[in-house]
């Protein structure tokens, strides 16, 4: 699969490259994509969806008491090849490879690992995501559903993983884990299936989107939105919304990134550069760095899609109903939140915001920060020095 660039929610072969060397050359862990269908499935808005279709993989073996599972959902841009590879000769494992396999701090020798794609993800053409969405055939018209897809929440992304997870018999999770996105759906499941989740780690997450974060979001929608061949969301029969596509993953990318590690990895600005003093119309090394790796990950992109996205992010509150401390309240797992200190995108306040609800409902939330340079992507390449944590409170009692 090919991965070009980096977000919340994208991944990115350079900078992935770099923090898989540090790790020791071992056999890769072989996975297998694999695909769950339900029928008639009804959205937290009340409108159903006939046929339901996402992909999943897992990793480890399932006990026969089947209370060794651990669910890992994923971030926007990510989908559920969370580690391992596809074969061997993968250039690359799954984004969280460095903490989840046997012996790593998610070990899967001792647990039961499993991924699934969300509803709508971002890159449906991706040959490696199984997804149903704005651009599956809508039986009822034989015709991409468009705009006429339902809108979708967080919760109804727990509750697509629920049913899967039900048609395997299992009933009880040792934990949620996931980052950004993820870490939204794991507290969800926290709150909608309390007696079902043990344990939950919310990673460089959220309680509630703010006013502050739902605008930021906003940001992402309104380059497709403004595509000339967004036609309404019509477009599957034209021309893809492409350019407004390449500004929504460029916008996600930078937004993720510390400022530090984007100035160190982008192009040096010349000072006073000639095709710059063209014409406005012109482009520069910088930007070229920023927007051409976007532009070679858009066609595995939907623009509807990432429009679900950003609206199921923007409404997001655990529990989706009164307030966030009504939500939480419902919350029995022992929880774990593991913000990023220089996150720009999903800043800590917003897991610290939880984190106090939870401590006056005498809940005992654990707390750390992860140090990094990479702003909202310390949640992917910094993981590691928090993986010690992770384990102990993945194998506490």
């Amino acid at each position: 699969m090919q991965r070009v660039f980096t977000s919340i929610f994208m991944i990115s072969a350079v900078f992935f490259s770099a923090s898989c060397a540090a790790q020791e050359a071992s056999e890769p862990l072989l996975v297998e994509k694999q695909s769950f269908t339900f029928n008639n499935y009804t959205t937290l808005g009340g409108e159903v969806i006939p046929e339901v279709t996402v992909g999943w993989e897992s990793y480890g073996e399932l006990n026969t008491a089947k209370d060794n599972v651990i669910l890992i959902t994923h971030f926007f841009s990510g989908n559920s090849h969370a580690a391992g590879k596809y074969s061997a000769d993968d250039v690359l494992p799954g984004y969280w490879d460095s903490i989840i396999g046997p012996g790593k701090a998610i070990d899967t020798n001792k647990f039961f690992v499993i991924s699934s794609d969300t509803l709508v993800n971002a890159f449906p053409n991706d040959p490696n995501v199984i997804t149903t969405g704005p651009a599956s055939l809508n039986p009822e018209t034989g015709k991409p559903y468009g705009l006429d897809f339902p809108v979708v929440t967080i919760r109804d992304f727990v509750n697509v993983q629920y049913e899967l997870l039900k048609s395997l018999d299992i009933n009880k999770l040792h934990a949620v884990v996931g980052a950004s996105m993820g870490s939204l759906q794991a507290l969800e499941w926290s709150v909608a299936y309390p007696d079902m989740v043990e344990r939950m780690v919310s990673v460089i997450g959220a309680g509630a989107m703010d006013a502050w974060t739902i605008m930021a979001l906003e940001h992402w929608a309104r380059p497709i939105k403004h595509d000339p061949n967004f036609n309404g969301g019509d477009y599957y029969e034209g021309e893809a919304p492409l350019t407004g596509i390449t500004s929504t993953l460029a916008m996600i990318t930078q937004q993720a990134m510390h400022p530090v590690i984007m100035n160190m990895r982008a192009p040096q600005p010349e000072v006073m550069p000639e095709t710059a003093l063209e014409s406005v119309l012109k482009s520069t090394p910088v930007l070229d760095y920023l927007f051409a790796n976007s532009a070679n990950r858009a066609p595995l992109a939907d623009g509807n899609h990432l429009l679900y996205l950003v609206r199921a992010n923007q409404l997001f509150v655990a529990g989706h109903e009164g307030d966030l401390a009504s939500g939480l309240a419902k919350v029995k797992a022992k929880t774990l939140f593991l913000p990023a200190t220089n996150d720009l995108l999903l800043q800590p306040y917003l897991a610290k915001q939880a984190v106090t609800i939870l401590e006056k409902q005498g809940k005992n939330p654990q707390y750390a920060e992860i140090e990094g340079v990479w702003g909202h992507l310390d949640g992917l390449f910094s993981i590691p020095t928090k993986a010690e944590d992770l384990r102990t409170f993945l194998e506490s009692d």
